[in-house]
C-alpha cells in the first residue's frame, strides 16, 4: 500500500511539473538578422521556422519593416506573403514587432526632424559679409593629442592610461604623425580586459563638440570592444562603437557629443572586455562645431539675439531658415552650415551675435531616438498601425519601447516628466493598434518600465527620469521580461504590479542553462504566458532544444 501510495504521488509531482510546462501557450522565437531585402531572406526565415514548428515553437515575432509597410517594395511584399504562407502552413503566429522611438529610424524616414534634439545655447557667432558663422571656443581642446610628450612610459597630460609599460605603451615606430603613437595591448593583464586613455577638458554648456582620433589595429579581439566615449563623472553624454576591422591600418573615427550642462567632460578612447591583439591611437582633437544637423521643428527653434541679448531677430526678415543641406548624423565629417542674413537684414556686417539651435546626435552603433512629445510622431505610428492590420491581421503586437536613451532635451518634452510622457506614448500607441485591430494582445520589451533594469533616472542622454513609468500604461499589456542571466527580482516586480509576463531569453548562449534558469523561474511566478527564444546573432541551432523545454 505504501509503494501505491508513492507511486501516485510521484506520478502526481511529474503530472504537475508537465502541466507547468504545457500551460505556456505562448512558445515563441525572435527572427533577427534578416530584413527581406533578398530572397534569400524568406527562404531562411522558413527554415527556422520549420525547426521551431517541429518542437513545438507557436509563435515567431518578426519585426523587419512590419512598421514601414507604407516604404516597401513589391519585392519585400512578395517575400513577406512567403513568409506569412509558411507560418500558415506551419501553425504558427505570425506576430509583428514595431513601433520602436528608442531606435528610431523608421520614424526618422518619414521625418528626419523628429529626433530628439539636444540644445546648443548662446552659440558667439560673427557676421562677415552676407553669413554669420561660429566663433569657436579655442580653450576647447585635448593636449598633447599628438602623443608627443612622454616621460618614460607616461604620457604627459593624460589623466591616466591603463598600466604604462604592462597595457599601454609609448610607440615611436608605429604612428600616423609626429614621433610618437599610442598602442595598447595585454588586456587581460587588468581586469575585464580594460585598455583606455582618458583626459578630461574644459568646454563651454550647452555646446556641440566634434572629436575625431586616428585608430590602426592588429588582430584585434574583439574589434567591435573598442569605444569612444565622452562623459561627466559617470554620466554618459555620448559615446560611439565604430566599424573596424580585427587589422586595420590608421582609420580616421569621428563623432559628437552636446556637453548639456557640463563645463568638463572626461574623454575615453579604448577596449573594454578586449582578449587580444593591439590597437594605436594618435591624433586625437576636440573642436567646437556650428549647426551641424540642425533639426526643424516645432519643438526645435532656432533664435538669432544681438551678443547682449537685447534684440531678438525674426527669421525670414533678418535672417534665412537655418537648415544643414547636408543634413546626416552619421556624416560629420564636414562644414556646418553658415547662418545667411536675408535681405534687408537688421544684422549688420561685422555684428556678434547669440544664436541658439538643437541637434540630432547618433550614439553607440547608430542610435537616434525620437520625440514622443511631438504630435507628429503619432500620426505616423496610426498610418502604419492601419496598413499592418490591413495586411497581417495579427492578434498580437510588440511594441519595440526598448532602451529609449535620449530624451527631455528640446522644448517639447524638457518640461515633461519623463516617466509619465513614456507612459503617455506607450498608452497612445496601444490606443491607436487596437483602433486598428479591436482586441489584438499588445505586448512590450520590459526595461524602460523595469525599475531594476532602465526605468530610472540618470540614464544615458535623458534629462529627467523614467521612475514610475510603469504606472502610466494600460494594465493589460504584456510585459515581455529580457535579458540573459535570470532576473527574478524583474519578473516579481511585474508580478507583484499585476502584468501579465512573457519572458524573452537566450541571447545568443552556448548552452541552455540560463533558459532553464529562467524557466524555474517562471514556473514559480504568476501570469508568465511563455517563452521566447531570443539571438542576436542568428544563433538557432538550440531551437529545437529550447523547444522541447516548454514541451
Amino acid at each position: 500500500m505504501r509503494k501505491i501510495c508513492r507511486l501516485l504521488l510521484l506520478c502526481t509531482v511529474c503530472a504537475g511539473y508537465a502541466a507547468s510546462a504545457n500551460n505556456y501557450t505562448n512558445r515563441w522565437v525572435w527572427i533577427f538578422g534578416w530584413n527581406l531585402n533578398t530572397d534569400g531572406d524568406a527562404a531562411e526565415i522558413t527554415k527556422v521556422l520549420e525547426s521551431g514548428a517541429a518542437h513545438g515553437i507557436n509563435g515567431a515575432v518578426i519585426s523587419s519593416g512590419m512598421d514601414s509597410l507604407s516604404a516597401t517594395t513589391a519585392a519585400f511584399s512578395r517575400r513577406l506573403d512567403e513568409v506569412q504562407r509558411a507560418c500558415e502552413r506551419l501553425n504558427i503566429e505570425l506576430i509583428p514587432a514595431g513601433f520602436a522611438v528608442g531606435y528610431g529610424s523608421t520614424v526618422l524616414r518619414h521625418n528626419k526632424n523628429l529626433a530628439e534634439g539636444l540644445p546648443v545655447t548662446d552659440a558667439p557667432f560673427l557676421v562677415q559679409g552676407r553669413s554669420a558663422q561660429l566663433v569657436p571656443d579655442a580653450s576647447a581642446r585635448i593636449i598633447n593629442g599628438g602623443f608627443e610628450e612622454f616621460q618614460g612610459k607616461r604620457f604627459n597630460k593624460f589623466s591616466f592610461h591603463d598600466q604604462p609599460g604592462v597595457i599601454s605603451f609609448v610607440d615611436t615606430v608605429v604612428k600616423h604623425g609626429g614621433k610618437a603613437a599610442l598602442r595598447m595591448e595585454n588586456f587581460t593583464a587588468k581586469p575585464n580586459g580594460l585598455g583606455r586613455v582618458m583626459q578630461e577638458v574644459r568646454v563651454q554648456p550647452h555646446r556641440c563638440y566634434r572629436v575625431s582620433v586616428w585608430v590602426k589595429t592588429e588582430n584585434l579581439q574583439p574589434a567591435d570592444a573598442f569605444v569612444i566615449s565622452a562623459l561627466n563623472q559617470d554620466r554618459s553624454i555620448a559615446s560611439l562603437k565604430p566599424s573596424l576591422p580585427p587589422t586595420s591600418d590608421w582609420k580616421k573615427i569621428q563623432f559628437l557629443f552636446n556637453s548639456a550642462a557640463f563645463d568638463t567632460v572626461r574623454l575615453y578612447a579604448g577596449i573594454w572586455g578586449g582578449k587580444s591583439g593591439k590597437f594605436w591611437l594618435d591624433d586625437w582633437a576636440l573642436e567646437e562645431v556650428g549647426p551641424i544637423n540642425v533639426l526643424r521643428r516645432p519643438g526645435t527653434p532656432v533664435t538669432v539675439k544681438s551678443a547682449d541679448g537685447a534684440t531678438t531677430y525674426a527669421e525670414g526678415r533678418d535672417y534665412e531658415p537655418l537648415i544643414d543641406p547636408a543634413y546626416s548624423p552619421y556624416n560629420i565629417a564636414r562644414s556646418a552650415p553658415p547662418l545667411k542674413l536675408a535681405p534687408g537684414s537688421r544684422i549688420q556686417d561685422g555684428a556678434r551675435l547669440r544664436v541658439s539651435w538643437y541637434h540630432s546626435l547618433a550614439i553607440s552603433k547608430g542610435q537616434i531616438s525620437v520625440c514622443m512629445a511631438e504630435p507628429e510622431l503619432y500620426a505616423i505610428f496610426d498610418a502604419e498601425a492601419k496598413l499592418l492590420a490591413e495586411r497581417l491581421h495579427p492578434k498580437h503586437v510588440l511594441l519595440n519601447m526598448d532602451e529609449i536613451r535620449m530624451g527631455g532635451t528640446c522644448a517639447a518634452c524638457r518640461s515633461r516628466n519623463m516617466g509619465e510622457l513614456l507612459g503617455e506614448c506607450i498608452t497612445k500607441q496601444t490606443q491607436i493598434l487596437r483602433k486598428y485591430m479591436p482586441g489584438v494582445e499588445v505586448l512590450i520589451w520590459s526595461d524602460m518600465l523595469d525599475p531594476n533594469q532602465n526605468a530610472h533616472g540618470n540614464y544615458y542622454l535623458v534629462e529627467g527620469d523614467f521612475t514610475g513609468s510603469w504606472k502610466h500604461i494600460p494594465k493589460d499589456l504584456t510585459i515581455a521580461v529580457w535579458g540573459g542571466e535570470p532576473r527574478a527580482e524583474s519578473l516579481k516586480f511585474f508580478a507583484d504590479e499585476g502584468f501579465a509576463m512573457l519572458v524573452a531569453c537566450y541571447y545568443d548562449a552556448d548552452d541552455l542553462k540560463t533558459v532553464s534558469g529562467w524557466l524555474k523561474l517562471a514556473e514559480q511566478t504568476p501570469k508568465v504566458r511563455g517563452l521566447m527564444y531570443t539571438p542576436w546573432r542568428k544563433k538557432y541551432g538550440l531551437l529545437p532544444a529550447f523547444g522541447d523545454l516548454l514541451k
